[in-house]
């Protein structure tokens, strides 16, 4: 599988759950947290059922409460998923 970016982030997250029109999504956001970005928790759950779909990483539900970044989610995802 190929690794995820913040671009695959972002995508994802509007496919999922849309945008917040007062939010740059485009900018810096990587260490904003995703409830300062607009999303909550069923929305992160959403986008975390998309990765694992399209990146075939399961993101476990233990493991969705630490990770509230954009960065952060793309260290996990990239840390388990296999490379061949």
């Amino acid at each position: 599988m190929t690794k995820i970016n913040l671009d695959d982030v972002r995508r994802l997250l509007r496919e999922s759950a849309g945008v917040d029109e007062s939010i740059d999504l485009d900018g810096d956001v990587g260490d904003l947290e995703f409830q300062d970005l607009g999303y909550d928790s069923l929305a992160v759950l959403e986008l975390t059922a998309r990765i694992e779909q399209e990146y075939g990483v399961k993101v476990r539900e233990d493991d969705v409460t630490e990770l509230t970044t954009p960065a952060r989610l793309v260290d996990y995802v990239n840390r388990h998923v296999v490379v061949p």
